[in-house]
């Protein structure tokens, strides 16, 4: 998961996700009303395989391993406010955002121009449309560069072009993002 993508998973949460493996099973069973065979049946592990996880005997307790533990906090992500994240996507897309960066951005520009990329921190309103854009390119299975893209044209016609009222035929480059957050008001 790329910058763009995990500032996006950030700005629709209103609470942080439970951060031990300890907590994310738990907050899986409370979903999953308390259902170790459903939970089981989420992660693809044996219900046998869970019971051992939530175990409240020490001597019975098995930790489970880095490829089970992203695949539980793949599932607690999945399932983390759902009515918030829709709540807020839907205000983003009607309203826009603010986004906030750090990224390194050059220019293809006339002659004459200054156009060598350099790191520049950015906070720019964005209209709803590209909030719109932004998530049915995720929705569709785009990857960073497409949503870099995005912004950067985003960027382009805000911030550097003003709206469309300068800098005419200027096109902008977005590359290293540092961090990418977006407000959602």
């Amino acid at each position: 998961m790329g910058q763009i993508e995990q500032g996006l998973e950030r700005a629709l949460r209103t609470r942080p996700i439970p951060s031990s493996t300890e907590a994310r099973l738990r907050f899986l069973l409370t979903t999953h009303q308390g259902s170790t065979r459903k939970v089981a049946t989420v992660l693809g592990v044996s219900q046998r395989t869970v019971q051992r996880w939530v175990t409240k005997r020490s001597e019975a307790r098995r930790p489970p391993g880095p490829l089970q533990v992203r695949t539980i906090e793949e599932a607690v992500l999945a399932r983390w406010q759902p009515r918030v994240r829709a709540r807020r996507r839907a205000q983003a897309e009607a309203e826009g955002f603010v986004f906030h960066t750090r990224a390194r951005f050059g220019f293809a520009a006339p002659a004459g121009s200054s156009d060598d990329p350099r790191v520049r921190w950015i906070t720019q309103d964005l209209p709803g449309e590209v909030a719109r854009e932004l998530f049915a390119a995720r929705d569709a299975g785009a990857g960073e560069q497409q949503q870099t893209v995005i912004l950067a044209r985003a960027l382009g016609h805000a911030y550097f072009r003003g709206w469309g009222r300068r800098a005419h035929g200027l096109h902008v480059a977005f590359s290293d993002v540092e961090f990418a957050d977006f407000s959602i008001d």
